[in-house]
């Protein structure tokens, strides 16, 4: 394909530039800044959870002890113990 009327091709060009650079620059719009505002209530849950990820979930002191005591023999805890420990943990959860 041949172009032989440039004089044609060149005002298409010169009015598609005006109307690209028209599109091309936006309003100037009155842009405010995000604003975040967390709660005294969700302040205190992050405290509390980072607290709560602070504690270690076993405590080795405690399971140290035992296990002296098993080894030696000296761990000897009354059945009733033992389901009183049992249930009050299913107790805990029905709540």
């Amino acid at each position: 394909m041949k172009i032989t009327n440039q004089m044609n091709i060149q005002n298409v060009l010169k009015t598609y530039g005006k109307s690209v650079k028209k599109t091309e620059t936006p309003d100037k719009v009155n842009q405010s800044s995000d604003k975040v505002e967390i709660s005294s209530a969700a302040r205190d849950i992050q405290i509390a959870r980072k607290a709560l990820t602070d504690i270690p979930e076993v405590r080795t002191e405690k399971l140290d002890e035992i296990k002296q005591l098993m080894a030696s023999g000296n761990y000897k805890p009354s059945a009733e113990d033992i389901v009183d420990k049992l249930f009050s943990g299913i107790d805990a959860k029905n709540n």
